[in-house]
């Protein structure tokens, strides 16, 4: 038998084999309450255009009310052989209300439907991410108004660099993920436009109010184009180059973790709420909650890669490649959402181990750039120049395996001899981070500052 839904020109059903690859319930179903939705405003709307009876409308209403509740409460029995979301509704609306669920379609494609729910679905899941982007960022800086003067080595090529504060650390990632926020913001602009009523591709010839729907369900307006409407997944793939971006920057994180925790840095510690063991190495204790947040960047911005090659050889409007918009962007912006809780609760479980920092913060003659400034400000020398002393005190230094502050002031003079005994206040880890005072930098005052004004922001 051919599907009732759609079948009057076939003599029989799909094949097994054409069921199994055409057939979307098995991930669609997530756009159930959104495609409730959207039916619901379109039969509002059907009603005040008078193309469809009040009493129509309001049974479909119903029907559709009925539908949720079940969707909602698991008793709702979602069919392979009815394809799509869209159908299986379609069908329990029909067995609730009868014939007069047929009336629904008018003016009316799954293609429109799917661009419409897959729009709202976005948009509900970018306003979800943004909180819980909101809540990373809060937990970072809480931590970083802590840890304002914290001292911890800086790096550049994960050498020692200078020294910074822990608390300014964690504030670079506060504003990485603020960018995020401000591109899902973006993006979710954009999207916020109302496919329904673009119908297969070419429009409808019913006198619908488009402009009604879109206000009935959010949008500040319907689209523009009605092939457009139907064939873009700009949207999506926007939505999935945030995610991606967002994921590296938590990847990014999670790797500092991963490195901060092992015994060779040393630098902070998970508790057992976000730490696993060994099945054979009693003394093991592995930050896998990390690990696993580095590893699902990979999945998020492989799932941006696949829609972009579906969609790279697509002609108007719709084909049925885009079908394969939807399950990698479930899984993908899950993920992302499974790693921000986790991240989250990772932030507030860290534990600094700030002697360690601090020492390490001296390591690698990290504050051979401020000997270098000190000579600038004190002895009026060419910046270059400055540059070439502290090099040489430092191949001194080396050569003796003692840090910069070891030297004598006889041995600095030997290079420099108007250095005073003055330069030594600028080689301790702490001056160092205190001096960088200029807007942005780590100095513990300039850190505070920021963590507050963040924290501000946030409460809003």
């Amino acid at each position: 038998m051919s599907n009732k839904m759609w079948g009057g020109r076939f003599a029989r059903g799909p094949g097994a084999i054409m069921e199994e690859i055409n057939a979307s319930i098995g991930f669609d179903f997530r756009l159930a309450l959104q495609d409730i939705a959207g039916s619901k405003a379109h039969a509002a709307m059907l009603a005040e255009t008078l193309i469809l009876e009040r009493a129509d409308a309001q049974a479909i209403s119903n029907g559709l009310d009925e539908i949720a509740r079940e969707i909602e409460a698991g008793s709702f029995k979602f069919s392979r052989a009815l394809e799509d979301i869209h159908m299986n509704i379609e069908a329990r609306l029909t067995e609730l209300i009868g014939p007069t669920a047929g009336r629904l379609h008018t003016a009316r494609s799954r293609n429109d439907q799917v661009a419409l729910d897959f729009r709202l679905w976005i948009r509900d899941t970018i306003d979800a991410l943004d909180q819980q982007l909101r809540a990373l960022q809060r937990a970072l800086a809480e931590k970083a108004l802590k840890h304002a003067a914290s001292v911890m080595p800086g790096f550049t090529h994960l050498q020692p660099a200078q020294p910074v504060t822990f608390g300014h650390h964690l504030l670079a990632y506060v504003e990485m993920f603020a960018r995020d926020r401000a591109r899902f913001a973006s993006a979710r602009s954009r999207l916020n436009e109302s496919p329904l009523g673009a119908a297969a591709l070419a429009g409808t010839s019913f006198p619908i109010d488009r402009a009604m729907t879109a206000k009935a369900l959010g949008f500040d307006r319907p689209t523009a184009n009605s092939l457009d409407s139907v064939a873009d997944r700009d949207f999506v793939l926007e939505t999935l180059s945030v995610a991606a971006i967002c994921a590296i920057h938590l990847s990014r994180l999670a790797e500092e973790i991963v490195l901060w925790a092992t015994p060779q840095f040393g630098f902070a510690s998970l508790s057992d709420a976000f730490s696993t063991g060994s099945s054979i190495m009693p003394q093991k204790r592995n930050p896998d909650a990390a690990e696993l947040i580095r590893a699902k960047a990979g999945r998020i911005i492989g799932a941006l890669n696949a829609l972009l090659i579906v969609m790279k050889g697509l002609p108007l409007a719709y084909s049925k490649d885009l079908q394969e918009d939807k399950e990698g962007t479930f899984d993908a912006l899950h993920a992302l959402s499974l790693c921000l809780a986790a991240m989250t609760g990772m932030v507030g479980d860290l534990a600094p181990d700030l002697k360690r920092m601090k020492a390490a913060a001296g390591f690698g003659y990290a504050t051979a750039t401020d000997l270098a400034d000190w000579l600038v400000r004190t002895l009026n020398l060419p910046f270059r120049e400055a540059h070439h002393i502290s090099g040489r005190l430092v191949a001194i230094a080396a050569e003796q395996k003692k840090g910069l502050e070891k030297l004598s002031l006889a041995e600095m003079r030997a290079v420099e001899p108007r250095i005073s005994e003055a330069v030594f206040a600028v080689l301790g880890v702490e001056n160092s981070v205190g001096s960088r005072t200029s807007f942005g930098g780590t100095a513990p005052k300039c850190v505070r500052a920021q963590a507050r004004l963040w924290l501000r922001r946030l409460k809003k």
